[in-house]
């Protein structure tokens, strides 16, 4: 298999500025929720991922994604999806029943409480699952044999 020069990506550095319309268009679901609720969450996910140069995320399209799942994690949470009301469960749905009405939920046990969080709506699931490099400690060796640099080491909370 021929193996070519090494390319690395471009970083473009810079503050995500929300747009409701835009992030409308990427989360249909969400297109019942007036644009200032949007906002709002969209201030909120900023308290979960920082919001610039200094982010863990540097590159800020790969950063406004992120911020775009949180925004819709939050908005289905606390405003709901398809202009239906939020559920109001907390935790994941674990088992449910029709005659009669049950319904179980649980804050999984087995993960952490950042991932239990998340993994209660199909875009904090993605959310997480598409951060998990962020979140993994990396060890970047020195430059070179001659001088020893201190590796960089992420500290993403688990």
């Amino acid at each position: 298999m021929p193996v070519g020069p090494a390319t690395y990506p471009t970083i473009t550095p810079g503050d995500v500025v929300f747009s409701a319309p835009e992030f409308v268009t990427m989360f249909p679901p969400f297109s019942a929720v007036p644009a200032p609720a949007l906002q709002a969450n969209f201030n909120l996910a900023c308290l979960q991922m920082q919001n610039s140069a200094a982010s863990v995320v540097q590159d800020a399209p790969t950063r406004l994604y992120y911020l775009y799942l949180i925004t819709a994690h939050i908005t289905a949470l606390l405003n709901g999806v398809n202009g239906q009301a939020p559920s109001g469960v907390v935790g994941r749905i674990s088992s449910a029943t029709q005659g009669s009405v049950s319904l179980s939920a649980e804050w999984a046990a087995s993960v952490s409480n950042s991932a239990a969080y998340y993994m209660q709506t199909q875009w904090g699931a993605t959310y997480w699952q598409s951060t998990v490099s962020y979140r993994t400690a990396r060890y970047i060796p020195p430059a070179s044999s001659e001088g020893y640099t201190v590796g960089a080491w992420n500290d993403w909370p688990q």
